[in-house]
């Protein structure tokens, strides 16, 4: 059997890989009269006289509707809502395997922005939290800070975020191999992964991100609230920009305000060059050798794009790249969203969180580095089937969430 028909036959045999299971047995007539009519008209009623006792009552406050349009699906493209299917329930094995989260996948019909926030709004009711999957940029954007607006629950895209706080770990313990003077870890949350240094004697560090889509968008915006300052971003047409009048989004109008000081013009080889760290979210094989080898002494090669990166890991290394990841799970250092999301959403529940902040993501990420004791070229992140990364994230995002100034929902 090939490796591809011994998948089908997992899946088939799989049927979903997640289902639905009883908290309670119903093994007598009176607890199915407790779980059903007559009792639960008691909790029915409770609930309409006081809305905030459905987080008490019922099981929403463990649950997670992971929605998407199948636009933008794994290194797969716009596949529709069935080829999407099999990647959200994955994505809800994973939730409840890692964070005891039930999770529920949908895929909707339509990819249109204001038929997906009006129904996941719809929806939200039967959930604690909402996971956007898959939905492709720039669309993705105005879906998500919508529904942020809108609703009173997480809501939160894994596609950028969570590859945002696992690249922000990655890269905090990768400086902490090269004993960096840089401040990427704002006081509030230590000088985590880097050798702490006074502002005036620490070191800017240039970095190259190759993609503008959804997630490097939201690396960029979560290293930019880590103090970086010196970021080139580059999509198909070159370095973005204050000189580009042919930027096409919002976000990219924002990161051409936001991102390279300098007002660099020029291709992702021009950006390359002197860089210290290339991060990829882009398109396999656009990075060669010689670009590895124009870039600073001993470099950062995070080549993420699925399931070909920009550049093979053993090729960056023979180039000169001193540290290297990617998102496949054959070489050291794979940076997997697994990492991330369970635990956020753990955090987030446990923390009765209206949202998914800022301080929480970074929270997040400052709790993955820490999963790390000591760092490695070849190990500055834990592996994904580690188990108690995820409480350990979800520590940290529940405190962080606790302590926010977005008051959380009361806890009865």
């Amino acid at each position: 059997m090939s490796e591809k028909d011994a998948i089908r036959l997992y899946h088939r045999l799989a049927k979903g890989k997640v289902c639905i299971a009883l908290t309670k047995a119903i093994s007598t007539r009176e607890i199915l009269a407790k779980t059903y009519t007559p009792g639960v008209a008691i909790p029915a009623r409770d609930i309409a006289e006081d809305p905030e006792k459905v987080w008490e009552l019922t099981g929403r406050k463990n649950r997670v509707a992971i929605v998407s349009d199948g636009s933008a699906v794994l290194g797969l493209g716009n596949i529709g809502p069935g080829g999407a299917l099999p990647v959200m329930e994955g994505k809800a094995a994973l939730f409840k395997e890692f964070g005891g989260i039930d999770a529920f996948p949908i895929v909707l019909s339509t990819q249109d922005t204001d038929e997906i926030v009006a129904i996941v709004k719809g929806i939200a009711p039967s959930f604690g939290g909402i996971n956007l999957e898959d939905i492709a940029a720039p669309q993705c954007f105005e879906i998500e800070e919508r529904l942020k607006r809108e609703l009173s629950i997480p809501v939160f895209h894994d596609d950028q975020h969570g590859t945002a706080i696992v690249v922000l770990a990655a890269l905090m313990n990768a400086l902490k191999v090269k004993k960096e003077l840089f401040s990427l870890a704002p006081r509030s949350l230590g000088a985590v992964g880097c050798e702490s240094a006074e502002a005036d004697e620490s070191r800017d560090i240039r970095i190259v991100i190759s993609g503008a889509g959804a997630a490097g968008t939201a690396i960029a915006r979560i290293l930019l609230s880590q103090g970086c300052r010196t970021i080139l971003i580059v999509d198909r047409r070159g370095i973005i920009g204050r000189r580009r009048t042919d930027l096409d989004s919002e976000a990219k109008t924002f990161l051409a305000a936001a991102t390279n000081p300098d007002n660099i013009a020029g291709s992702l080889a021009e950006a390359m060059k002197g860089s210290d760290v290339f991060i990829g979210v882009s398109t396999a094989g656009l990075v060669t050798k010689e670009m590895i080898r124009s870039m600073a002494k001993d470099p950062i090669v995070f080549a993420l794009a699925n399931p070909d990166p920009e550049i093979m890991p053993d090729d960056a290394k023979e180039a000169g790249a001193m540290i290297v990841a990617s998102g496949r799970s054959d070489f050291p250092n794979q940076v997997n969203n697994l990492l991330a999301f369970p635990g956020v959403f753990r955090g987030a529940l446990d923390g009765n969180a209206r949202e998914i902040t800022e301080a929480m993501k970074r929270a997040a990420a400052a709790a993955l580095a820490q999963c790390v004791q000591h760092p490695m070229p070849e190990k500055i992140l834990p592996d994904p089937m580690e188990k108690g990364v995820a409480m350990k994230v979800a520590e940290a995002v529940q405190k962080a969430a606790l302590s926010t100034q977005s008051p959380p929902r009361e806890n009865h």
